[in-house]
């Protein structure tokens, strides 16, 4: 590989790895796509519902105890090294996703648009922990493949809107919503 010409991309754990990536060693990619990838270690265990909680003690003993030991939290959370981001990143999200909820999502794309570190932001209100209705899988890959192509160069197809996708950009709509405030 070309070592400018780098993406890391992943979807749950691999969209942490993304995430980490960019944030951790920022210097390597060109640019970043994460599916469903938690953004803050300490709010996806805390979003673990009470009937998975040998589920959540047993990421606890991998992971490390995110619980009593926040600033392990902020070391190991992209969340919290959001400025050390270079490259662009595509997200893109469910808004059902019971394992990675939305908020993980939302709290690295307001920060780092807050921050103004290149960002695109797609949620999907009817997916969950990925995307199973096929308008939405196809939609994705083609806003991915057209963010490849812009960041990493090559070819993309002309992004054509995909009847039944439910795609919104929450970065968007906040920028209108304060726009009309503005107003």
């Amino acid at each position: 590989a070309e070592e400018d010409k780098v993406c890391i991309y992943g979807g749950s754990y691999g969209g942490y790895a993304c995430l980490a990536g960019l944030t951790f060693t920022p210097d390597v990619y060109a640019c970043g796509v994460d599916i469903v990838g938690p953004s803050n270690i300490k709010t996806l265990l805390d979003s673990i519902p009470a009937y998975w909680s040998q589920l959540r003690n047993g990421m606890l003993l991998k992971i490390g105890d995110v619980d009593t030991d926040p600033e392990f939290n902020r070391k190991i959370s992209p969340l919290f090294h959001v400025d050390n981001i270079k490259a662009p990143l595509l997200i893109g999200q469910g808004a059902n996703d019971p394992r990675v909820k939305q908020a993980e999502a939302d709290q690295i794309a307001f920060s780092m648009k807050e921050k103004g570190i290149p960002v695109e932001y797609v949620l999907y209100p009817d997916e969950g922990h990925g995307f199973a209705r096929p308008e939405n899988g196809i939609d994705f890959n083609s806003r991915a493949e057209l963010f490849l192509a812009e960041h990493l160069g090559g070819r993309a197809e002309e992004f054509v809107e995909v009847e039944g996708s439910t795609a919104v950009f929450p970065l968007l709509e906040k920028e209108k919503e304060e726009a009309g405030v503005a107003e």
